[in-house]
């Protein structure tokens, strides 16, 4: 009787092997998952990273609770870059020198900007205010630059300052101890987000971000973020170029001011935005965080408050 039980069942796996195509043979028909059988994702079919000109990242914060490093590991995973900009504050020296805070995904996200140099992306580093020592290495180290500023010529043959900001921001260089004390307040704020919004979501409500509230509030209260804008295009006109792109005030945007282009790269703590150009030379805003910045079209601006975000 288990004879013949044993051998029904086992043309029953034959017949069911029979009736399916070679290649998409389910483990339900008697093979097990050495089978030479298997679903082939390698012929298109798998996911394959984005291929873009150039982009720009700024303000990633690593060393701070507030970094999003795995959003930032997506962006890096699902694109590939002929050259990657490092618009600064990379590393956050500032909070670390209160104290250590470095979990694993930080230390990926540098394993991963290192792995994408050694196969052949230029990386373009200009450090920050808050990452500033990094200055005292400026030079060339394989396919890595660590330099001050940088012009980019895009595409369709624009030229376009990159720099991080801070050199314009009176705060950070007038009155340092402001910049520290407002760096204090800002990432008490933040480590606040995640409890806010635990709370709004047994409301049903969606994200919102009190440190970007206050953020914005504050800035504009000790005059951060003032005439920011209009002080980098008039700083890019001495360079000759097209379009200036920074970062520094964690407020992406691209926007037309004067005859310059005004770029703005964001931040990897609440926006979790960056700028890709692609090969026809366009440049647009990435989002990769729970605050939704679309991209946005090009239009004059009259005013700092008027435009900002």
């Amino acid at each position: 009787m288990f004879l013949s039980t044993k051998q029904s069942t086992l043309r029953s796996a034959k017949a069911r092997r029979e009736s399916v195509p070679a290649g998409f043979l389910p483990e339900s028909a008697g093979v097990g998952p050495e089978s030479r059988f298997s679903l082939d994702l390698s012929d298109g079919l798998a996911l394959q990273p984005r291929r873009v000109r150039a982009a720009w990242i700024s303000d990633v914060h690593l060393g701070t609770r507030g970094s999003n490093a795995g959003a930032l590991l997506d962006f890096l995973r699902e694109n590939e870059f002929e050259t990657l900009y490092i618009v600064g504050d990379l590393i956050d020296v500032w909070q670390l020198r209160r104290g250590i805070y470095w979990p694993q995904q930080h230390n990926d996200v540098i394993q991963k900007i290192l792995r994408k140099s050694r196969k052949g992306t230029r990386i373009v580093y200009i450090p920050g205010n808050h990452d500033k020592m990094v200055a005292g290495f400026h030079g060339v180290y394989g396919n890595i630059s660590i330099q001050s500023h940088a012009i980019h010529r895009t595409a369709d043959g624009r030229r376009i300052l990159v720099i991080h900001g801070h050199e314009l921001d009176a705060v950070v260089q007038n009155v340092k101890w402001l910049a520290f004390a407002g760096d204090a307040g800002y990432q008490f704020l933040l480590s606040l987000n995640p409890l806010i919004n635990f709370v709004r979501r047994r409301f049903g409500l969606g994200y919102w971000s009190l440190s970007a509230y206050a953020k914005k509030r504050v800035k504009d209260a000790v005059s951060f973020i003032g005439r920011f804008e209009e002080e980098m295009v008039r700083y890019a006109q001495t360079f000759c170029v097209d379009a200036v792109l920074c970062g520094h005030i964690h407020s992406v945007c691209v926007r037309q001011i004067g005859r310059l282009t005004y770029y703005n790269c964001g931040d990897w703590v609440e926006t979790c935005s960056a700028l890709v150009e692609y090969e026809n030379g366009k440049i647009d805003i990435v989002n990769y965080g729970p605050l939704r910045f679309p991209n946005q079209p090009l239009k004059p601006t009259r005013s700092l408050e008027a435009a900002a975000i």
